[in-house]
């Protein structure tokens, strides 16, 4: 689930926990354009104080002022929506005539949060039904390609993590890409089986294994959910990754390097039987080209790559790196030649 949301379950457990009342807000649905997807929460403390977002920010004013003017009054849930006719768009700054509808829900001990929180932060990934009746929430399991449904009658909502990433290397750039890559809301595990790196490795909301990095793959079972990255510049550990990775669903595999080191990679890989086609699939040199030098700049980049890659964006050459400094060796040749 996105970061923020989760922050919407940790305020909403903490501020029941105070004796405060609270309204918990899910988009259900969404017809035309939207700032924010399906399942997207956030929760208004019976002060007006608000966590999370919904929309671009008019239609949390709009509740905020409504908790504000009568407390959370609703008993049940209940469906409302955003944006119907053209001045309501207007109003609360739904792009291009967005409609937006949502679930508000006064929590309650039978909405289950704390339980909800608890699953979540053990890193597993379940399913929550809400009956709209009356306002009891049950926990179950869930699947990653699982989606928002709301019929009237029920909302189910997934939570926990939906995405996977695997990091070979616990090295300086790998702290800063798996930072961000928890604020991303992966779940992310460092595989690297060099004591001189992993015994330093601190980093919060990450799992570390010190197993060899074909095993650590295998052991996965990487799905199309999965982001391998390989960091450790060591062929005997990255190519071990990649050799197995390529071969699995994952929607990215990446590995860092030169373009020279790359194409001495591809070389090696074809030794492991790998075919053309899992060959072509590898993202090397790994990231997009923004003239990244420091790690956390890499880091940046590399995540840049595979979050297009997530959602379905194919980046062209000349954002890649490979083609990018390509394009800007040609132009240096290119006026070197008219120079002269």
């Amino acid at each position: 689930m996105d970061s923020v949301d989760l922050e919407v379950l940790k305020s909403s457990v903490r501020w029941l926990e105070a004796g405060h009342r609270a309204l918990l807000v899910t988009v259900v649905k969404t017809w035309g354009s939207s700032p924010r997807p399906e399942g997207a929460m956030l929760v208004v403390r019976d002060d007006g104080l608000v966590v999370g977002s919904v929309s671009g920010g008019c239609i949390e004013d709009d509740l905020i002022d409504r908790v504000r003017r009568e407390g959370v009054p609703i008993a049940r849930p209940e469906a409302v929506k955003y944006g119907i006719t053209a001045e309501e768009a207007h109003r609360f700054g739904l792009p291009c005539g967005g409609t937006i509808q949502l679930v508000l829900e006064p929590l309650s001990e039978a909405s289950n949060i704390r339980a909800l929180l608890e699953t979540v932060e053990r890193g597993e990934l379940v399913a929550r039904t809400l009956d709209m009746a009356t306002g009891n929430a049950t926990l179950g399991a869930a699947n990653a390609t699982d989606g928002v449904h709301f019929d009237d009658a029920r909302l189910l909502t997934i939570h926990g993590p939906r995405y996977r990433m695997l990091v070979i290397g616990a090295g300086q750039l790998s702290r800063y890409l798996c930072q961000i890559a928890a604020g991303l809301d992966y779940q992310v595990t460092v595989c690297d089986p060099r004591e001189e790196y992993t015994d330093t490795w601190d980093v919060p909301g990450t799992t570390l294994v010190r197993t060899m990095p074909d095993d650590t793959v295998l052991d996965m079972k990487l799905d199309e959910r999965c982001a391998v990255i390989a960091l450790t510049h060591d062929p005997k550990l990255d190519d071990l990754a990649l050799m197995e990775a390529l071969k699995t669903p994952a929607f990215y595999v990446g590995a860092l390097g030169s373009r020279r080191n790359n194409a001495a990679r591809r070389e090696r890989l074809k030794e492991f039987d790998l075919s053309e086609a899992e060959l072509a699939r590898l993202h090397g040199p790994v990231g997009i080209y923004i003239g990244s030098r420091t790690p956390p700049e890499i880091a940046v980049s590399i995540l840049a790559e595979v979050t297009a890659a997530k959602n379905g964006v194919s980046l062209p050459t000349i954002l890649q790196v490979e083609g990018a400094k390509a394009a800007r060796e040609h132009a240096a040749g290119a006026g070197s030649t008219c120079d002269a």
